[in-house]
């Protein structure tokens, strides 16, 4: 007999406030597609809202519960009770399964309203960079080619690339400037 199995909604904890004084006080998370020669392959990513970096983030071939809980394990041992994690409605995101992890790990879980990518715009911006900056609709790259591009973009875009808001420093130049 098949048992359905409800789902773990969260409050709209960030409502649209994409601020954050200190790091890992807001983290923002989401997948997007990457298409490959073989089909796709999905990223999931969390971006850090106080300086926008990219602090963790897995790429596997399936779009699944396990790729979420990965890259929200990664952060085990870096954030804090009062750390927010944001994302959409997703079925990763509503799962018993990743509310379990987020209370193992210690962070509080945040959910946009249903079907509005406004409320999670900050990695939907990020996901955009990427695939504007460094994949060409053009050229379709093998799956390590592809998994090759995406890291030396996020080690670009964390190290190098200037943020408008920041002053044109990069995300970490500006996470060090402010612990200075």
């Amino acid at each position: 007999m098949f048992w359905k199995k409800g789902s773990a909604v969260f409050s709209n904890l960030l409502q649209r406030d994409f601020t954050s004084l200190k790091p890992k006080q807001k983290l923002a998370t989401d997948i997007t597609y990457l298409p490959v020669m073989t089909g796709f392959l999905y990223l999931s990513a969390v971006q850090d809202l106080n300086n926008n970096e990219i602090v963790s983030y897995k790429i596997t071939k399936k779009n699944s519960l396990n790729l979420v809980l990965e890259t929200v394990t990664a952060l085990k041992g870096t954030v804090s009770g009062e750390t927010i994690l944001h994302s959409d409605q997703g079925f990763q995101y509503t799962s018993k399964h990743y509310k379990q992890k987020l209370q193992e790990i210690g962070i509080r879980g945040s959910h946009s309203r249903k079907g509005n990518c406004l409320d999670n715009a900050c990695i939907e911006s990020f996901f955009s960079h990427l695939k504007t900056e460094a994949l060409s609709r053009k050229i379709t790259l093998s799956e390590e080619e592809m998994i090759a591009r995406v890291g030396e973009y996020i080690t670009f875009y964390n190290n190098e690339r200037f943020q408008k808001k920041f002053g044109q420093l990069s995300p970490i130049e500006h996470r060090e400037k402010l612990a200075a």
